[in-house]
């Protein structure tokens, strides 16, 4: 084999790259121990296909990773384009599952195109702030495009509906926008304003969500309905108490009290048997992840790479805080997996793009 393709396999990584990989390859073994628990220790029912998306996410990842960044650079546009098409066909094709229509079947696998719509976003909102003057930053008339590049797609998941991933999406603008220069005083009359549509906003939810916050106010309110899930969630977690029940061994969660075991409510699952400590080690080892990306961004020498380093780590922050947050009852209840242990395999695949591209970015954060 020659030495050109032994280069592309075989590169220098830095010491954070080293540290970032072990993190994430930690985290997905926590996962697939976690999906073999909600089957009830059958490999099979889980935790197999956890496996095998977990090995085709490392592979995007690698692709990610050796991707030469001037082309992601130019293709940008297209890629956002592209999640943007995705979007507008799940609308009209896309499988109707618990009253939301937000997957495409393409026959060998499912994908969640508000998912991939993730990852476009912060590229395409990184690549024009990089391209604003330091004279253009902060500059309210600058930032009416971005936030039509941000709307557009928010407003379609909205619609599927998914409040959880259009909150995301507003989430990671947001911050973007902050990271940018945006000034306070513009975030301060966007939350006035936002605070006044909120009369408006509640009567054009649906009427599960509707049921979601009130539960969230009041869960015992519709104990064996629409509160069922949030109640027995807390008792899990509750009865994990400090140390856990052990691997196997929780009741709520092996007797099927516990829904979406494997997927939005897999951290309930893990406190469940590994209890506080537990708990609070997982909450460790994501903040870990995510300080680790925040001190990649802070290294990279161009706005181009820290701002998609920074809209990732964002991403990942999200989704630790909504998920955990909702199992536990301190947020409502939205449909958002726990990063690389859930089961979803549109969302490894996303997570595991933003990972490479972040390697890919700290191999070459002096890149001009």
């Amino acid at each position: 084999m020659s030495n050109k393709y032994l280069n592309f396999f075989f590169v220098k990584v830095s010491s954070l790259s080293i540290v970032l990989l072990i993190l994430i390859f930690t985290l997905c073994l926590i996962g697939l121990g976690m999906q073999y628990s909600a089957g009830g220790g059958n490999f099979y029912q889980y935790a197999f296909s956890y496996l095998i998306k977990t090995i085709l996410g490392f592979i995007v990842l690698f692709i990610a990773f050796r991707v030469d960044l001037k082309i992601i650079f130019l293709l940008t546009d297209y890629f956002y384009y592209f999640s943007l098409f995705l979007l507008f066909v799940v609308e009209i094709l896309g499988d109707i599952r618990l009253g939301a229509q937000r997957w495409l079947d393409l026959g060998l696998f499912v994908i969640q195109p508000s998912e991939i719509m993730k990852i476009s976003l912060i590229l395409m909102l990184a690549k024009y702030f990089h391209g604003l003057s330091s004279l253009q930053l902060g500059r309210f008339k600058f930032y009416l495009m971005p936030a039509v590049i941000a709307a557009i797609p928010f407003l379609l998941i909205l619609k599927q509906p998914d409040l959880g991933t259009a909150m995301m999406i507003a989430l990671i603008t947001i911050s973007l926008f902050f990271l940018s220069g945006f000034r306070l005083k513009y975030f301060v009359i966007m939350g006035v304003t936002l605070l006044m549509t909120l009369p408006i906003a509640w009567f054009s939810l649906h009427n599960y969500q509707k049921e979601r916050i009130l539960n969230f106010l009041n869960p015992d309110r519709d104990p064996l309905g629409s509160g069922y899930h949030i109640i027995q969630s807390k008792i899990a977690i509750g009865s994990g108490e400090f140390t856990g029940k052990g691997f196997l061994q929780g009741t709520q969660a092996q007797l099927d009290f516990l829904p979406e075991k494997h997927t939005d409510f897999i951290f309930t699952l893990f406190s469940e048997e590994f209890g506080f400590i537990g708990g609070v080690l997982l909450i460790m080892l994501y903040a870990a992840t995510i300080i680790t990306i925040l001190l990649m961004s802070y290294r990279c020498s161009y706005a181009y790479g820290r701002y998609i380093i920074a809209g990732i780590g964002t991403m990942l922050f999200i989704y630790v805080f909504i998920n955990i947050g909702m199992v536990s009852g301190i947020l409502p209840v939205v449909g958002i997996p726990l990063p690389l242990i859930s089961f979803g395999g549109t969302s490894m695949i996303t997570l595991m793009t933003g990972f490479g591209l972040i390697l890919n970015i700290e191999n070459h954060k002096n890149y001009a």
